[in-house]
């Protein structure tokens, strides 16, 4: 038996959804009455930042709605115009009220602070004004900002191409899976064979995929190189050294925390080598390609869990996280916040949103794999994560930097594989729980932290005049590739094109964080797992702040000081004992 979503709460059907969203269309024009007004009297901006509060809450369930329906059946034509609709309104409505800012700007935060006097409900949103004045010398003039909010949509077709390029207009081909059968390749299949047991098959994926990129590299550099420079140019319009210091400032993250990120992770790539060395002995390779760095070392470990075995599993491991989390978590599973039903036209992966106006959704495709526990209890992480925000505080406070927005997610992963690791008397089982710990440190703190330096290179070499050529721009990674992943490693060179398929590059610094996220997770949930005192007091309190808090200061209560490099040498010596564990297990 599978969950299934519940999306009643937010409309109880498509006729009451319509209603608002009509609704809402017509509301949105009452922006202009406000105007060249907001600062006339307290009252005034009161009644705006009330009006634009709840006009934000119903968009917020409207999105939602038309969002997930879309994502759980995208055949459905229906649900595809409700989108559309919903993303025009979203689009109207950033052109509306792009005045707002720039107008609010034209005063000063000392004004904000007499209004409190006369109008003292204005407090509530004392803290979104006060992040508007942060912002205030890097804001532009009205029109340039209407200007800026109408081409938003333009910056962000690099990443609207290299998706519908990478998902649908490639074609990788044929391939042979392990039973000798012609299976065609396509961009979400591909992690299922490049960790093939068969060495071969795990060859032809790799070289599969990135020919094919290879052919299209032009398409691709451009696309990139466009991302690139689009970065560059908004933050030169808004009076920022660089694109990145414009991203971390936005995210209220100093600059020196992508640095030390970056510093902390190659002192610690020594002892990661030794993770490959352990699986090419494992695998009794003479010569390890990076193919074969994706092989499960555990070729027999298949067990199956029911959805309701899996609902079991997370409910018990998370009891470590108090009486209060796990009550709020069986209320997810029994109250339709969670779907996890298979359906070839349901968009794949996995994901967690919210609406302020119900509770969290989580949207995935159960499988019955150990991974698929894995990902219930990230998403449920996210979900628990916005519960304990949204219930704590106001709506315009509810709302957590990006940058802390992955490690409730990673401290449950963390917590759960303790978990099975401590009730498991399967020595596979152990071995792959181990292994698991292992590739996951790789793909989030190793390969994200790869990532987060190949993007700050590219976009500081197009600053400095530098023309993003294709052959720059993949030379650039397959140099980063091979520091990565160490001597002991034949990096093939095809690894060059892979740039052109990770689809955060043409976000903008985004990956860096997913990195900082599990480190602070991984010392959070260590503390909490080995009873630290106050340890789990510190980390509900800190699910607990929404934005009340910037994102490191936030982190500093949980106990995780973001600023002091030493994390890294902390979570370099949980992953070398886990390694000698699982070693132990082969010895």
């Amino acid at each position: 038996m599978q969950s299934k979503i519940d999306l009643s709460e937010l409309f109880k059907n498509d006729e009451s959804f319509l209603k608002a969203l009509n609704k809402l269309t017509k509301e949105i024009r009452k922006y202009s009455k406000y105007q060249g007004k907001l600062f006339e009297s307290a009252q005034n901006l009161y009644d705006f930042l009330e009006f634009d509060n709840n006009i934000s809450k119903e968009l917020e369930s409207i999105y939602i709605y038309a969002h997930i329906n879309n994502d759980l059946d995208l055949s459905n034509s229906t649900y595809q115009d409700y989108l559309g609709r919903v993303m025009k309104v979203i689009n109207d409505l950033s052109e509306i009220s792009s005045f707002v800012v720039p107008e609010i700007l034209e005063h000063e935060y000392e004004e904000f602070v007499a209004f409190l006097k006369a109008e003292p409900k204005l407090k509530t949103y004392q803290l979104n004004i006060k992040k508007i004045f942060r912002n205030k010398k890097f804001t532009k003039s009205k029109e340039e900002e209407r200007i800026i909010s109408i081409l938003t949509s333009s910056y962000d077709k690099p990443e609207d191409i290299s998706e519908m390029l990478i998902n649908t207009d490639l074609d990788y081909g044929f391939i042979k899976d392990e039973n000798g059968n012609d299976v065609h390749l396509t961009n979400s299949n591909y992690s299922t064979y490049i960790e093939s047991v068969n060495r071969d098959v795990r060859k032809a994926t790799f070289e599969a995929m990135y020919n094919e990129i290879k052919a299209h590299e032009n398409t691709f550099a451009s696309i990139l190189a466009t991302e690139i420079l689009n970065n560059n140019k908004i933050a030169k319009i808004r009076n920022f050294k660089s694109a990145r210091e414009l991203s971390l400032y936005h995210n209220e993250v100093k600059n020196n925390i992508y640095d030390e990120l970056i510093e902390g992770v190659h002192n610690g790539l020594p002892i990661f080598y030794k993770y490959y060395e352990l699986k090419q002995k494992v695998l009794g390779l003479k010569d390890f390609h990076l193919y074969d760095t994706y092989a499960n070392i555990t070729k027999d470990y298949n067990k199956k869990y029911s959805f309701e075995e899996a609902r079991e599993i997370v409910l018990d491991a998370m009891g470590i996280l108090g009486e209060d989390y796990s009550k709020v978590l069986k209320s997810s599973f029994d109250n339709g916040w969670i779907d996890s039903t298979i359906c070839k036209t349901k968009r794949s992966g996995a994901y967690c949103t919210c609406a302020y106006l119900t509770h969290p959704y989580v949207v995935m495709s159960y499988e019955e794999k150990l991974n698929d526990i894995s990902t219930l209890a990230h998403e449920l992480g996210h979900a628990m994560h916005y519960y304990y925000a949204q219930t704590n505080n106001s709506y315009q406070d509810y709302g957590y930097s990006i940058f802390v927005a992955e490690v409730a997610s990673q401290v449950n992963e963390i917590i759960l594989t303790d978990y099975l690791l401590k009730k498991s008397t399967d020595i596979e089982e152990k071995k792959y729980l181990l292994d698991l710990i292992l590739q996951r440190f790789k793909s989030t703190i190793i390969r994200q932290t790869m990532f987060a330096e190949f993007e700050d290179k590219l976009h500081k070499l197009e600053q400095e005049g530098n023309t993003l050529t294709k052959e720059l721009i993949t030379n650039e990674y397959y140099s980063l590739n091979k520091n990565y992943f160490g001597q002991n490693v034949i990096v093939d060179e095809d690894i060059k094109y892979e740039c052109f398929r990770i689809p955060h590059f043409y976000y903008n610094f985004y990956v860096y964080q997913y990195a900082t996220g599990y480190a602070a997770a991984m010392k959070i949930a260590t503390d909490i797992i080995n009873g630290k005192p106050k340890a789990l007091e510190n980390y509900l309190k800190f699910l607990k702040l929404g934005s009340t808090k910037d994102p490191v200061a936030s982190l500093k209560l949980a106990g995780v000081d973001m600023t002091d490099n030493k994390i890294y040498e902390d979570i370099f010596k949980v992953f070398e004992n886990k390694l000698d564990e699982l070693r132990s297990l082969y010895e």
